[in-house]
């Protein structure tokens, strides 16, 4: 992998690396990266790897590097997204405003001018003593839509100009693909980056490219938007002293933003996600509040306009009121070029927004056809051992390409249990088998287990269903924050997790602690999803079968990444149980199958207790017996 790496480094193209974990891969493109002289960006998708390469693997070369070299090691700089970073100008206007006394933001503010008093980053991460999720966060923190830049009088000062000035004196840039894709959206002949200019990206967990581009190339306005403009406004109007008549323009985009978000339509009762929304909603009652909310806005923008000479702040605010203006007139004329409208509402916080069926051409024409290299690697790229469905979904016409295995021997520590008699998974009936299935598979194993779901619905329902019938203590994503969860399990050492997507993919727990993966039902996207439909009506169109094309390799992908949090290491032993019965009895479960590890195959509760009592009965001391309440 590393010759691969270095032969696309100096040639330039794409190339395609599936890598196997245990593989060592974050060592085979970063030695490759350091020898080659030239400026790398390393893209992460998740903060787990991002903390693994700089606390890790950068320090273990960098010390190598001094023992057989006389030179200095290349310089590596880490950049986070902006919104981990103190803007010092949104953090002086909140301290000033009525809302550092009045709002529950502002019982912190104490705590937040400890923190400036002694910070040299900025850097949210070093704010332990602030809880995950505080208001005042939101209030004071950067971003792209609230940076003023060279204007702006805390410039020099500030916590996000330091840190690209680091970035501009270092050969490898440590970034997130959320970062990365913001800033490859905003790059152009007019406009300035965030990153500085590169000759060369690695997308380390590049299987999670396609879901982050299509955030960042699409455009939304949602209700948390609009109410953190307006207080950003009434703080830059009270600072310049030109309050007054604004009160009565910001109240009205508030007013009519709510009667706005009110009329799009919402999920059923028990169900989540996007909502399409048809270009004929705008010629009804839609139309007539969302005119009334660009009147209100343009009423906000022309005050911001008249005033911007009095500070940068009112000039931003004009500029960003302007932006949520454009957005929704792209969105309700159903976005540039060939985009999918939707609604999406999560608690009280209500979205809009114009999403591209794909981003294949995008990334074609602003990343792989610039002519510098990229490395894409990931444990989970092919599906049944091609690379052709990611290939198509990144718009990569020609790479080079390299399939490695894990050097673990799953046959030996791992096995696939893929039970009978269970149902389909969409019968009601469904999750009180699947109920009694993983109560049984838990006490063989003692616990330690996650049980991962394919929606919310069913994580909970399982996770009520089987909660009093075990022995150990359980764990749902949602009772406390991910990071937390994790912690306590990891702690535990035979706990059961029921959790959804944020477990199926970039959580690490190597050793005794997880020794059993369980998984409701196969990870097929959600066919009424405006997105997922649209994408499927596109390969409709062009001769393709969606379902075969699209729906079982994007699946494919999932369940590997699920397969995945099991065997982390060499000494690491257990069972992955998929409880969806059509993995076996369909055709297309082939393509499943064959994507996954060649773990030891077992079809009956009998086979997979034979096989836990052989490989764990040399680690059994190591286990925890005592149950919890």
């Amino acid at each position: 992998m590393a010759q691969a790496v270095a032969v696309t480094l100096r040639d330039g193209g794409p190339l395609l690396v599936e890598a196997g974990t245990g593989t060592g891969k974050t060592l085979a493109y970063l030695v490759p990266a350091l020898l080659s002289g030239k400026t790398v960006v390393v893209s992460t998708g998740t903060k787990t790897l991002q903390d693994q390469l700089l606390l890790r693997d950068i320090p273990l070369l960098t010390a190598l590097w001094s023992e057989w070299s006389d030179s200095e090691p290349p310089k590596v700089a880490l950049m986070k997204g902006l919104q981990n970073y103190l803007c010092l100008r949104r953090y002086e206007e909140f301290r000033r405003s009525a809302q550092s006394v009045i709002s529950d933001a502002g019982r912190n503010l104490p705590l937040l001018e400890r923190f400036r008093e002694e910070t040299l980053t900025g850097d949210r991460s070093e704010l332990s003593a602030l809880a995950q999720g505080a208001p005042i966060w939101h209030e004071v923190s950067s971003s792209s839509e609230t940076r003023v830049g060279s204007k702006c009088r805390h410039y020099d000062a500030c916590f996000v100009t330091q840190m690209r000035r680091k970035a501009e004196k270092a050969q490898i840039l440590i970034v997130n693909h959320h970062l990365f894709f913001a800033d490859l959206a905003l790059r152009g002949p007019h406009a300035s980056s965030v990153i500085p200019d590169y000759e060369a990206v690695i997308f380390d967990e590049a299987h999670m490219i396609e879901d982050i581009a299509t955030d960042f190339f699409g455009v939304s306005v949602s209700t948390t938007k609009i109410e953190t403009l307006v207080r950003d406004a009434g703080r830059a109007f009270h600072a310049a002293g030109v309050s007054g008549y604004s009160e009565r323009l910001m109240s009205a985009v508030l007013l009519t933003a709510a009667r706005f978000f009110e009329t799009l339509p919402r999920p059923r009762a028990g169900e989540g996600g996007r909502v399409p929304l048809p270009a004929s909603s705008f010629a009804s009652r839609m139309q007539e509040s969302l005119f009334a909310l660009d009147n209100a806005l343009d009423a906000l923008q022309v005050f911001a306009q008249g005033a911007m000479d009095e500070s940068d702040a009112i000039m931003q605010v004009a500029r960003r009121v302007e932006q949520a203006r454009n957005n929704l007139a792209l969105i309700s004329e159903g976005g540039p070029g060939d985009h999918v409208t939707w609604t999406l509402a999560r608690g009280r916080a209500v979205s809009i927004g114009s999403s591209p069926v794909e981003v294949g051409d995008v990334l074609r024409d602003k990343l792989f056809a610039q002519g510098g290299a990229t490395v894409l690697t990931s444990a989970t790229l092919s599906t049944a051992g091609s690379f052709q469905f990611i290939k198509a979904r990144f718009g990569i016409e020609d790479a080079a390409e390299l399939c490695l295995d894990s050097p673990f021997d799953y046959g030996a520590q791992a096995a696939l249990y893929l039970p009978r008699g269970l149902g389909d998974p969409r019968d009601a009936s469904f999750l009180e088998r699947a109920a009694a299935e993983v109560r049984a598979l838990v006490e063989l194993t003692h616990g330690g287990a996650f049980v991962l779901c394919t929606s919310l619905r069913a994580m909970r329902e399982l996770a009520e269903r089987t909660r009093p019938g075990l022995r150990h203590r359980v764990l749902v994503q949602g009772e406390a924050p991910n990071a937390s969860l994790l912690e306590t399990f990891r702690a535990d050492g035979s706990a059961v997790l029921f959790a959804t997507a944020g477990f199926w993919q970039g959580v690490d727990v190597p050793g005794n602690a997880l020794r059993l993966v369980i998984i409701d039902k196969l990870p097929f996207e959600v066919p009424s999803d405006p997105l997922v439909s649209a994408r499927c009506m596109r390969l409709k169109e062009r001769g393709g079968e969606p379902f075969m094309h699209y729906l079982v390799p994007a699946a494919a992908l999932t369940l590997k990444q699920g397969f995945g949090r099991l065997i982390r290491a060499r000494s690491d032993r257990g069972i992955v149980a998929i409880l969806d019965e059509r993995v076996s009895t369909k055709g297309y479960g082939k393509v499943f199958l064959r994507s996954l590890p060649p773990a030891t195959r077992c079809a009956s509760f009998d086979e997979v207790s034979d096989f836990w009592r052989n490989v764990s009965a040399p680690s059994r001391e190591l286990r925890s017996g005592a149950p919890h309440a």
